[in-house]
């Protein structure tokens, strides 16, 4: 069985790569590479996989899932600029790819081993990205 919870936060990004020189990071990365950044409303659906508890009926209480959710994710990363306010990414490009993995990382450190663990980052209405840890 699969559950989902869906959580919404607003980052600021740049990609850039500074071993490329400006003209290659403008080819590469278009507008997304503006040096003064934009944004973006991301979505976040965190898929968690495992057996009904025959106790509770759940397979996890999305309250929990929900508090581990804003803590890794929604405080550290909401209304901020991915480049210059957030750890994990002051040596990694933040596309969507490599958050999706800081996310999953984050978030499969804090759930029970028994769980499976997939993400969903939804950059765009048109643009998402899904990870399972493979």
């Amino acid at each position: 069985m699969k559950v989902t919870r869906r959580e919404t936060f607003n980052a600021a990004h740049r990609l850039h790569n500074p071993s490329l020189s400006d003209t290659e990071n403008t080819e590469i990365f278009g507008l997304c590479n503006n040096p003064n950044y934009h944004g973006h409303n991301y979505v976040l659906e965190v898929w968690v996989e495992g057996e009904i508890n025959p106790i509770t009926g759940y397979v996890i209480d999305l309250k929990i899932l929900s508090d581990i959710i804003k803590k890794e994710v929604s405080d550290p990363f909401d209304h901020r600029n991915l480049n210059l306010d957030c750890v994990e990414f002051e040596n990694l490009n933040p596309t969507a790819e490599n958050i999706a993995v800081v996310i999953w990382n984050k978030l499969r450190a804090k759930l029970d081993s028994e769980f499976g663990l997939e993400i969903r980052l939804w950059e765009t209405e048109r643009n998402a990205v899904f990870y399972d840890g493979n």
